[in-house]
């Protein structure tokens, strides 16, 4: 029975995972009506019911989820000794999945894949962006890219990055026509750029800190992103003060186009580590790219 079931078994995985016969369909590369009459034809043979099937979702039931259970470990340890065998022809190969955030990808992980890729070209990378917590377990990523600070204690982590800082900034024009704060309070009297938290659907409170002590202040403003490179340019255009890494707008600071506010209040904490939930043996290509992510300073 499980020779006839093998391909169905694994579309059911995908399927589960995605939540979504339209999501798993693009991700395998064939159409809904055929995932359909395969998830059919499993559910007929095995006697179950895999899934719960709604207008707007899928879920497993009770017995698909122990179907999960019992085989996507086995799943994921077959391809892992599958890609080790491949490996014993000479070539380095396999396919990764990495999740980061937008100025983690931007500034960090894009220019070091590129030297990566060129010289591991049977290496495939897929780099998804998303700025909200992303669990890299249930969306089968391979590692996940987040601030030091932000690691669960359960996951490996491996430094990419050095210390960061944010920084407050303004255009000229926007500070000679309303002033300099001093103190992070003030920023309540002016017009900020906001940015909105993915996961949580809040907006994001600043975060400063002064002779140890914390302080988070919550901002108003005209504009709110939730892409960093539109805030930079609402900044740069003078619609207010904005919050960002200090490394995104260096250049305009050197260049004038911007002017820093509070940089006492904004201390360094830890950057960017990549994190993977186990120390088990690697796939050699995974164990290549921790190499060429990892901080030449850790």
């Amino acid at each position: 029975m499980l020779k006839e079931n093998f391909n169905e078994l694994q579309i059911f995985l995908v399927v589960a995972r995605e939540r979504s016969f339209t999501r798993a369909a693009a991700r395998l590369g064939v159409s809904q009506s055929a995932l359909s009459h395969a998830m059919k034809a499993l559910e007929a043979r095995l006697n179950l019911r895999l899934l719960t099937r709604t207008t707007r979702s899928v879920a497993p039931t009770e017995a698909g989820e122990r179907v999960i259970a019992c085989l996507a470990p086995r799943l994921d340890e077959l391809e892992r000794e599958l890609e080790n065998i491949v490996q014993l022809n000479g070539v380095i190969s396999g396919n990764i999945r990495l999740s980061a955030g937008e100025h983690a990808a931007r500034r960090l992980l894009w220019p070091k894949l590129k030297p990566f890729l060129q010289a591991w070209p049977q290496i495939n990378i897929e780099l998804v962006v998303d700025n909200g917590f992303v669990d890299i377990v249930d969306g089968r990523f391979d590692a996940g890219v987040r601030l030091g600070e932000s690691v669960d204690k359960d996951m490996v982590a491996v430094r990419i990055g050095p210390d960061m800082r944010m920084a407050a900034v303004g255009s000229p024009g926007y500070f000679a026509a309303r002033g300099i704060p001093q103190t992070p309070h003030e920023l309540q009297q002016h017009r900020c750029i906001n940015m909105r938290l993915p996961t949580a659907g809040g907006l994001y409170h600043w975060e400063f800190e002064k002779d140890g002590k914390p302080l988070r202040v919550g901002v108003e403003g005209q504009l709110t992103f939730n892409l960093l490179a539109e805030r930079v340019d609402a900044i740069v255009s003078g619609f207010g003060i904005g919050f960002v890494p200090e490394d995104m707008v260096q250049d305009e600071l050197r260049a004038g186009a911007l002017v820093r506010v509070l940089e006492s209040w904004c201390p360094t904490f830890p950057g960017y580590y990549l994190y993977y939930p186990s120390r088990r043996q690697h796939p050699p290509a995974f164990a290549l790219l921790i190499d060429a992510l990892r901080d030449s300073g850790a």
